[in-house]
C-alpha cells in the first residue's frame, strides 16, 4: 500500500515544490531588471521600485486572507487559482505597455504569489505522511532558497540574451508547468467543514491589509530616511492592529482565532520567525557594502560571493528536514538558533584581514542553521494545527517571515549606516564600513539570543505537563 502511494506523494511534492521557487523566484528576478527599466521607460529609480514594492506589498498584505480562504473554499482549488492568476499576470507584466500598467500587473502577481506561498506549506500536511513533514517542509525551503540565488543570474541573462520582458515570459512558461503537475497530482480535498467557518471575514481581511499595507510602506518608503510620513505609517499600522484585535474579538467566523496565540509553542514560533528572518536581511543588506567597500571586490566577485548563502540554504534544506523528522522540532529548532547566534558573533569578532574567508565561513553556518531552524519551526507549527485553520495559520507564517525581512531591511540597514558613522555608506571608509557591519552582527547575536529565550520558555510548559503526568 505505501509504496503504491509513494508515485503520486512524490509528485504531489514537487507540484508544491515548484509552487514555492515560483514564488520567491517571481521576487528576486524582478529587482536584476531595475537599471534596465529605468531606461525603458525614462523614469526615476524611485518609480521604477514599485515593480518591486508592489508585488511586496501584495503578497505580504494578502497572504493571511488567502490562506484562510483555502480553508474555506479548498486548498487546491484555490492553490490552482493562484498558479493561473501567477501565471496571467506575469503575461500582464511581459506586454506592459508602460511603468504603471507593469507596477498593476506586478500587484497581482503577488496576490497569485501569496496563494502559492501560504497554500504549498498547508498542503503538506494533506499529502505527506506525519512521519516525512519535516524533509517535506525542508524541501520547501530549498526551493524557496534556489529561487532567491536563480532569479538574479537568470535573470540577468535573459535581460542580456533576450530584453526585460523575458524574465516574466520565463514565468509564464514554469507557471504553466506547475499548473499541469498540481492539476494532475494533489489529492482532491476531502475535509469536512465545522458549523460557522465557512463565512470569510471581511472586516478582518480589509483591516489586516490596510494594517500591514501601512507598516511595509512605513519600513521600506524613504529610502532608509524615517522621516514624519514614515511615523505616520507606523502609527496608523499600531492603531490598525488594535482595531484588527477588536474586530476579531467580535467576528463569528474570524480570519484569525485569538484563541491560537494562547498556544505558547504556535506563538512562539511566529515570534521566532520573524527574529530569524530580520537577521537573515541582515547578511544580504550588509553583505554587498562589506564586500565591495571593505574588502575591495569587484561587482562580479561581490555577486559570487553572495550567491554562497542561498547555495548553502538550497543544499541543506533536505537533510535538514530528515534530521528533523529523525531527532524531534523542538531540538532542532534551538541547534538551529544556536548555530545562527554563533555565526553572527563570529561576524562580529572576525577582523577584516581574513578576507573573503572571514566573511563565507561565518555564513555558511548562518544559512545551514537558517535551513535547519525552518524546517523545525515550520513542522512544529503545521503539524499538529486544526485541519479547518492550516491554510490561515500558513499565511500567518509566512507573514511573519515577510514582517522579518521588511523589518531587516529597514531596521538592520539603519543598526548598519549609524554604526559605521557616514551620512553616505557609499563614501565611507573600509574601517568605517567594517565596524558598522561588526556591530550589526552583534544586534543580530542579540535578536537571535531573544529567539533562543523564547524557544527554552515556550517549552517550559509542555515539560512541567510531562514531569507531571511522569509523576
Amino acid at each position: 500500500m505505501t509504496e503504491a502511494k509513494t508515485p503520486t506523494v512524490s509528485w504531489a511534492l514537487v507540484s508544491l515544490s515548484l509552487s514555492m521557487l515560483l514564488s520567491s523566484f517571481g521576487t528576486s528576478i524582478a529587482n536584476v531588471a531595475l537599471p534596465t527599466l529605468t531606461q525603458v521607460f525614462t523614469a526615476s529609480f524611485q518609480s521604477v521600485q514599485w515593480v518591486v514594492l508592489a508585488y511586496l506589498l501584495a503578497n505580504t498584505t494578502l497572504i493571511v486572507s488567502v490562506g484562510r480562504l483555502g480553508d474555506i473554499m479548498g486548498r487546491r482549488r484555490l492553490l490552482l487559482g493562484g498558479i493561473l492568476l501567477f501565471s496571467l499576470a506575469s503575461a500582464a507584466c511581459a506586454l506592459a505597455p508602460s511603468l504603471w500598467s507593469l507596477v498593476a500587473a506586478r500587484a497581482i502577481q503577488g496576490l497569485g504569489a501569496a496563494v502559492m506561498m501560504a497554500l504549498s506549506l498547508a498542503l503538506v500536511a494533506e499529502t505527506v505522511p506525519k512521519a516525512r513533514t519535516g524533509s517535506a517542509m525542508g524541501l520547501l525551503g530549498t526551493m524557496s532558497a534556489v529561487g532567491t540565488a536563480l532569479g538574479p543570474s537568470l535573470g540577468g541573462i535573459l535581460i542580456t540574451g533576450f530584453g526585460w520582458r523575458s524574465i516574466f515570459l520565463a514565468k509564464v512558461l514554469l507557471g504553466a508547468v506547475a499548473l499541469l503537475l498540481a492539476y494532475g497530482c494533489l489529492p482532491a480535498a476531502s475535509a469536512t467543514r465545522k458549523p460557522g467557518t465557512t463565512r470569510f471575514d471581511i472586516a478582518g481581511t480589509v483591516v489586516l491589509a490596510l494594517t500591514l499595507g501601512a507598516y511595509a510602506l512605513a519600513m521600506t518608503s524613504g529610502r532608509g530616511n524615517f522621516g514624519s510620513r514614515n511615523i505616520a505609517l507606523l502609527c496608523g499600522a499600531l492603531a490598525g492592529a488594535g482595531l484588527f484585535l477588536l474586530v476579531e474579538s467580535k467576528a463569528a467566523s474570524p480570519l484569525i482565532r485569538l484563541s491560537t496565540f494562547r498556544n505558547p509553542a504556535l506563538s512562539a514560533g511566529f515570534v521566532m520567525s520573524a527574529l530569524v528572518s530580520t537577521v537573515l536581511m541582515a547578511t544580504l543588506v550588509v553583505g554587498p557594502f562589506y564586500l565591495s567597500l571593505a574588502l575591495g571586490l569587484d561587482a562580479a566577485s561581490v555577486g559570487i560571493v553572495m550567491s554562497s548563502g542561498p547555495v548553502v540554504a538550497a543544499l541543506t534544506g533536505v537533510p535538514a528536514g530528515r534530521i528533523v523528522d529523525r531527532y524531534g522540532t523542538h531540538r532542532m529548532i534551538l541547534i538551529g538558533l544556536a548555530g545562527i547566534t554563533l555565526g553572527s558573533l563570529l561576524l562580529f569578532l572576525i577582523p577584516t584581514a581574513f578576507g573573503v574567508a572571514g566573511y563565507v565561513l561565518p555564513i555558511v553556518l548562518i544559512t545551514a542553521n537558517y535551513a535547519l531552524f525552518q524546517a523545525a519551526n515550520n513542522t512544529a507549527i503545521m503539524t499538529d494545527v486544526s485541519p479547518d485553520q492550516r491554510g490561515a495559520l500558513s499565511g500567518v507564517l509566512n507573514l511573519s517571515r515577510n514582517l522579518g525581512l521588511i523589518t531587516g531591511a529597514s531596521v538592520m540597514g539603519a543598526v548598519f549606516t549609524l554604526a559605521s558613522g557616514a551620512k553616505q555608506i557609499q563614501t565611507a571608509h573600509a574601517e568605517a564600513v567594517a565596524m558598522g557591519m561588526r556591530i550589526t552582527f552583534l544586534v543580530a547575536a542579540v535578536l537571535i539570543g531573544v529567539a533562543l529565550a523564547i524557544a527554552f520558555a515556550s517549552d517550559a510548559p509542555a515539560s512541567r505537563r510531562v514531569m507531571r503526568a511522569e509523576k
